[in-house]
């Protein structure tokens, strides 16, 4: 099994109506940070990687088709390179509402000392955010600028652009696959959101 889709997008882009999507297009399953959470293989993996072994995506990855959120979505580099064929799907909202759905959501959870294994501390406080995740200006600059960079590196027949609420068009566009009769998958609202705990 390898990954065809690749999710660069940050958590609150819709990431996990993405996992949904993709899985009605039969390209799941499909790796999020409920996987992380739900498994203990997948906390025991990712924990030994985040902590200092060597990147083995393959086994990461082992029984996904595609792969969204973080923990992945830090490192959509690395995995853009070792995975040439696959598509790279980019989530995206506003940086004001993504800011206020982060703080209300993610932040928290970081904070309440309940990251189980320190996955989501590692990746998102210190990999992505420099250890930093109070400073509104800072993090909103981090969040810019990976949107651009994930622009400009990724080749276009490869990056879907994908804004939060535009439905299934481009993703189905962008995978040459045809839009189903349902309707594009809304989860993981603010109020329901799933700690990292």
């Amino acid at each position: 099994m390898t990954l065809k889709v690749i999710g660069a997008g940050f958590g609150r882009t819709g990431t996990e109506s993405l996992k949904r999507a993709l899985e009605i297009l039969g390209l799941g399953p499909t790796h999020h940070m409920y996987e992380v959470m739900d498994s203990e293989k997948q906390r025991d993996r990712w924990s030994a990687f985040v902590n200092g072994a060597d990147p083995d995506w393959p086994k990461l990855f082992d029984g996904f088709n595609s792969a969204v959120d973080w923990p992945s979505a830090a490192y959509w580099r690395d995995t853009v390179a070792f995975y040439p064929d696959a598509k790279v799907v980019l989530t995206h909202r506003p940086a004001e509402d993504w800011w206020s759905s982060f703080t209300g959501t993610i932040q928290q959870a970081l904070k309440s000392g309940k990251d189980v294994g320190g996955i989501g501390s590692r990746v998102i406080t210190e990999r992505v955010f420099a250890g930093n995740i109070d400073d509104k200006a800072h993090v909103l600059s981090i969040y810019e600028a990976s949107i651009a960079s994930v622009r400009a590196e990724v080749p276009a027949d490869r990056l879907i652009d994908l804004p939060l609420g535009v439905g299934w068009k481009p993703l189905c566009r962008g995978l040459g696959l045809s839009e189903p009769e349902i309707a594009y998958p809304k989860g993981n609202t603010k109020a329901g959101f799933r700690s990292v705990a």
